[in-house]
C-alpha cells in the first residue's frame, strides 16, 4: 500500500486554485432593519442570478404558519435596464395553506398585475429558519442578462386590524444589478 502525504504549501495551492474556478452565478446579500412589530418583518434578501434559474431568499424575524398572520409578499423583478421599473411579480401568502404566482406587471401596484407566467418556478417557506426562497427559470421571464429585485412584504395583526407593510429599503427601491 503506498501513501502519498500532501505538504500544507501543497494542500493551501490547491485551496487557493478552488477558489478561482469561475463562478456559475453571481448574487447579492442585502439587510433590513427591524422595523415591523409583525412576523412578516422582512430582515433580509439574497438574490442568486445562476445559469438556469434566479433565486430570491427572504428572511423574516417570527415568521409563523398561521393564517392569522396574514403575511404575504411581493418580489418585483426588474429584467430590463432599458425599462423603468418591474417586467415581473412573484406574490403569495406566508402562512399555511396559502399560494403563490408569478405575474407580468407593468409597474408596483396591484392593479398594474397583469397574466401569470408560463413557466417553471416554486417558492418554500421554512418556518424553522425564517426563510421563503422562490426559484424563477430563467426562461420564465426572458433569460434576461442582469436582475434587480424590490421587495415588499405586510402582516395582519390576529384580530384583523392594522396590516402593516414592511418593503426592503426604501418603497419601491430595487436592490443593484446582479448579472448572471
Amino acid at each position: 500500500m503506498r501513501r502519498t502525504i500532501l505538504s500544507a504549501a501543497t494542500l493551501a495551492v490547491a485551496a487557493l486554485a478552488l477558489t478561482q474556478l469561475p463562478a456559475s452565478a453571481d448574487s447579492i446579500g442585502v439587510t433590513d432593519p427591524k422595523d415591523l412589530d409583525h412576523g412578516a418583518d422582512l430582515r433580509s434578501v439574497e438574490v442568486e442570478h445562476k445559469r438556469g434559474n434566479v433565486v430570491v431568499t427572504t428572511t423574516h424575524t417570527d415568521l409563523r404558519p398561521s393564517y392569522t398572520t396574514g403575511s404575504s409578499g411581493a418580489v418585483f423583478l426588474d429584467t430590463d435596464p432599458a425599462d423603468r421599473g418591474p417586467e415581473y411579480a412573484f406574490v403569495g401568502g406566508y402562512f399555511m395553506g396559502t399560494d403563490y404566482q408569478l405575474l407580468e406587471v407593468d409597474g408596483f401596484s396591484d392593479k398594474a398585475w397583469g397574466e401569470p407566467v408560463e413557466g417553471s418556478y416554486r417558492m418554500r417557506i421554512d418556518y424553522d429558519t425564517e426563510h421563503v426562497r422562490m426559484r424563477i427559470s430563467r426562461e420564465a421571464i426572458g433569460s434576461p442578462d442582469e436582475v434587480r429585485v424590490a421587495v415588499r412584504v405586510a402582516g395582519t395583526r390576529p384580530n384583523g386590524s392594522n396590516t402593516r407593510r414592511d418593503w426592503l429599503g426604501a418603497p419601491r427601491s430595487f436592490t443593484d444589478w446582479v448579472a448572471q
